[in-house]
């Protein structure tokens, strides 16, 4: 969906951040840097729950009146309802905070092209196997704080399922939650096995904790920055051939799906407002 130019407006985006692991910011950053290069807001910027700057800081950074906010997360859970509404003083789509009028967009995950860049980067990781004969996993990490966490995930699955991709099967796992990505050979009836770690960034899930539960590596390594990329794909593991894939959130597409959401937000309440 295109967007038509705010240049009055400031699009700030948010994201988790890390103080374990120094790549866990980077794809936030990019998305912002690419999106600003295209000049369709007056101002672009990025604040973090566990970083610099942080959300309460972001009002200060802000010199517009009007503010788009995105959640740069995969689903709609604890982050996205409680945490980033409280930080941000948020009571609805629309909050007008001292002077500022916020608008709080859907995340990233739940958006309906985030289909394809799954099957994007499933297709650049394997791209000459054959789906019929290929079982795909999406993980994530799963969480009791919030049942929505991993709505997102099934969702996705059910949709790749119906697409006509032809993969033998469309499955979900998680870190910390049934069916555990711990089990993904168990899971798995085919020879081939892609897994696509849905999380914004390679940090400490994906690049360290997850190749671990897969059988990849014997032990957590340290930061993706910080060594070579261990994805020699594809890996002989457990009797079967499995590939790995970086986060979906490192897609360089992932900048529209950010502003598919500003777009939908304006859609949707322009919607309301007439009805």
């Amino acid at each position: 969906m295109s967007i038509a130019p705010k240049p009055t407006s400031a699009l700030l985006i948010v994201g988790h951040g890390s103080t374990e692991n120094p790549d866990s910011s980077t794809p936030y950053f990019e998305h912002a840097d690419e999106i600003r290069s295209r000049g369709l807001f007056a101002e672009v910027h990025c604040c973090f729950w566990k970083e610099e700057p942080s959300m309460r800081e972001a009002i200060y950074l802000i010199d517009s009146d009007e503010i788009y906010v995105v959640p740069d997360f995969i689903s709609e859970g604890y982050f996205t309802q409680d945490v980033i509404p409280r930080e941000l003083q948020l009571t609805g789509p629309t909050t007008v905070v001292r002077g500022k009028t916020f608008h709080y967009c859907l995340p990233v995950g739940v958006h309906r092209s985030m289909t394809d860049l799954i099957l994007k980067r499933a297709k650049e990781v394997a791209p000459d196997i054959d789906p019929a004969a290929t079982t795909l996993i999406i993980t994530g990490h799963g969480t009791g704080l919030n049942q929505n966490s991993t709505k997102a995930i099934r969702d996705q699955t059910t949709l790749i399922a119906a697409s006509g991709a032809g993969y033998a099967a469309v499955l979900d796992a998680y870190m910390e939650e049934q069916p555990f990505i711990a089990e993904w050979a168990e899971m798995s009836l085919t020879p081939n096995v892609v897994v696509v770690p849905f999380f914004i960034s390679d940090g400490l899930h994906s690049y360290q904790d997850i190749p671990v539960l897969l059988g990849i590596e014997s032990e957590v390594g340290a930061a993706a920055s910080q060594r070579e990329i261990f994805r020699h794909n594809p890996h002989p593991v457990r009797g079967k051939t499995l590939f790995y894939s970086s986060a979906i959130g490192t897609e360089r597409l992932l900048a529209d799906v950010i502003l598919d959401q500003v777009a939908d937000f304006d859609q949707l309440h322009k919607m309301l407002k007439t009805n």
